[in-house]
């Protein structure tokens, strides 16, 4: 075992322990409408009601009384065993006492379809199975006896509306809590009381005896009458996820079970009624321990479209494919036709952002963000990243829709338009506009993949026009973007390395054995590594606007294996494969970032972009052992 195999298995900061359990900790539930994170003590300590952008209602993640849900054995905080029922996202957990043995199970309720959907309407048309909003948990005594605790403890609007609980006289285990704009309704068959603004529950259950409790954001009618239907529910929901999960393609390979968490992660991390998926769970999780490097991550980059529609295809999910390409087909253009690089679930333009300074932040990061400022900045390799998916969806459904051509066109002439001008860069830097060669690379992406369409079009002269275009690009970053050594540089006013520019290997900008794009690859792994995890870039070399360390990026290190297995290092490519696979959380997730140092996850989780581009990594590899078969 390596060093950082061994520090990966470590509590970080054990010298001082937190009261925040770690990230990599956390489990998480989805019904394609919301998310929850439910820490290893049994509490749920994230969800957000209706939605994924909607304000918290357990927000314990960011502040240890922003609100939290448990349903354990009283007294007992350490589980002997989490784990995920086999190809879902419902949670098993095993719990040993002194006098006995629990198991708790939680789930997301996904379930047939019936009245529409008052709660999240939908713009898409709606799928044969849909969110019950309803958060399910059933306990079974399995040997000895065990003393059960109940505890709801909500507090609306990230933390500053206290509960205020209303017991339903008829129902002495119903009770409901609001804050006049959002109403939680709570049943179970252990009988409750109320303690201030939370309600608590304690039973003892002997082997065989079972328990539940349902929390509900939907009308009255919806919540399961008794344990029966609850438990039910929950079959139910566990039939959803491994039906859907047949429907993928995945290969029967040594990866096969990080691929299908992979799977299941995104499709948890998709807002059903739009089609829109977010770029992970969680706002203000640090990328600094302590630090200000937090950002809210609720929302659907532009940027995230290639990534995402890869993986979509590669594992033959055409359906959610489709209604991702829709999405972006809804969505509103800025003035001069361009798209924004990110949007509300709801396709909304607008996410101003603005800061929560009553909550503590998640072990004292500071500030707690809501929105995200970056919704106003120019990133000039949004045009290449909505193409190339565009590109990408017209090959493997064999036709472009009519409603996606003038994208394409608005999309070219806006690459065409700025990509000689200076602007924030992939990284969404808050310093001063630079020339990002990864910006000027997906312009040259753009006009590449919208040559190709206007070819598929049958529209010879755009093509020509559009490819002379790329051919400028292409020039000009050979000619500025590259360091006397030849490597790619982060910007056109610097020799410092970008992880970014291990997108010329992604996007076939270099061909393989150009020796510039090898020694790109080289000089990455070798000077912007960290124990043999990359970073985005070194902060002390680059004006990103904040103070602070960073940890090494998840998405950059599995598109180095990608750009190892393309340049043909395939020794290598599955090496660093193996390292990532082994830090992963305990239950399959990625975060954002690795801290190497403390063997920690980073940053908002579970993050989409990680787990997109394991797909993409792993089937580069998996595609190049299958050649070798034949």
């Amino acid at each position: 075992m390596t060093a950082v195999d061994t520090a990966a298995t470590a509590e970080p900061g054990a010298a001082s322990p937190s009261p925040f359990p770690p990230i990599a900790q956390y489990a998480f539930l989805s019904d394609c409408h919301t998310g929850a994170l439910i820490a290893p003590d049994g509490s749920v300590d994230w969800l957000c009601v209706p939605s994924f952008d909607s304000p918290s209602v357990f927000g314990s993640l960011l502040d240890r009384e922003a609100g939290m849900f448990r349903f354990a054995p009283y007294a007992i905080a350490h589980p002997t065993a989490r784990e995920y029922r086999p190809g879902t996202n419902v949670l098993e957990t095993t719990w040993r006492t002194q006098a006995g043995w629990l198991l708790v199970t939680d789930a997301l309720v996904i379930g047939p379809r019936g009245t529409p959907d008052v709660v999240t309407p939908h713009t898409r048309p709606p799928a044969d199975n849909d969110a019950a909003h309803l958060l399910v948990r059933t306990a079974l005594c399995l040997k000895g006896e065990v003393e059960l605790e109940l505890v709801c403890e909500p507090v609306f609007d990230y933390g500053r509306n206290p509960a205020v609980w209303v017991m339903d006289p008829a129902e002495p285990s119903t009770a409901t809590a609001g804050d006049g704009s959002r109403e939680l309704r709570i049943r179970t068959d252990l009988p409750l009381g109320v303690e201030g603004n939370r309600v608590r529950a304690r039973r003892v259950l002997r082997a065989g005896d079972r328990a539940y409790c349902v929390l509900s954001w939907a009308e009255a009618e919806a919540v399961p009458p008794d344990g029966e239907q609850a438990h039910a529910m929950i079959e139910s929901t566990t039939e959803y996820w491994r039906t859907w999960l047949a429907g993928a393609r995945v290969p029967d390979h040594r990866w096969r079970e990080p691929l299908q968490r992979s799977a299941l992660v995104i499709k948890g991390l998709t807002y059903m009624p739009t089609g829109a998926t977010v770029a992970a769970l969680t706002t203000s999780l640090p990328e600094t321990p302590g630090g200000e490097r937090n950002w809210d991550y609720r929302f659907t980059w532009m940027r995230d479209t290639t990534f995402t529609l890869k993986a979509l295809h590669w594992l033959n999910l055409e359906w959610e494919a489709e209604e991702f390409m829709q999405f972006v087909a809804d969505v509103e253009p800025t003035e001069d036709g361009s798209l924004q690089i990110m949007y509300g679930i709801d396709g909304r333009r607008e996410l101003p952002e603005s800061t929560r300074d009553e909550l503590s932040g998640y072990d004292g990061a500071r500030p707690v963000r809501i929105g995200n400022a970056a919704w106003e900045q120019r990133q000039n390799d949004v045009y290449g990243a909505v193409l190339a998916s565009i590109l990408l969806h017209t090959r493997h459904s064999r036709r472009l829709p009519r409603r996606l051509w003038p994208i394409v066109v608005s999309q070219a002439e806006c690459a065409t338009k700025v990509w000689q001008q200076p602007d924030q860069g992939i990284w969404e830097a808050r310093g001063e506009p630079q020339h990002y060669v990864s910006s000027k690379l997906m312009c040259w992406v753009a006009l590449d993949r919208a040559a190709q369409l206007a070819d598929i079009r049958g529209d010879t002269a755009q093509a020509a026009s559009w490819r002379d275009t790329a051919e400028q690009i292409r020039a000009d970053i050979l000619a500025h973007g590259v360091s006397e050594r030849g490597v790619l540089r982060q910007h056109y006013g610097t020799d410092a390395l970008d992880a970014s520019t291990l997108l010329a290997a992604l996007f076939g900008f270099l061909p393989p054995d150009d020796q510039r794009l090898r020694d790109t690859v080289e000089a990455i792994a070798d000077e912007l590594s960290e124990n043999g995890f990359v970073l985005r870039y070194r902060t002390d070399q680059t004006d990103d606007g904040m103070s602070g360390k960073e940890g090494t990026f998840l998405i950059c290190s599995f598109w180095l294996v990608s750009a190892l297995a393309v340049v043909g290092e395939m020794g290598r490519a599955r090496d660093m494969m193996e390292r990532l696979l082994n830090i992963a959380s305990p239950l399959g997730l990625y975060a954002e970032e690795f801290d190497v140092d403390a063997g920690r996850h980073l940053g908002n989780f579970p993050q989409a972009f990680s787990h997109l581009a394991l797909i993409e990594a792993a089937g580069r590899i998996i595609l190049s052992e299958l050649l070798q078969e034949l």
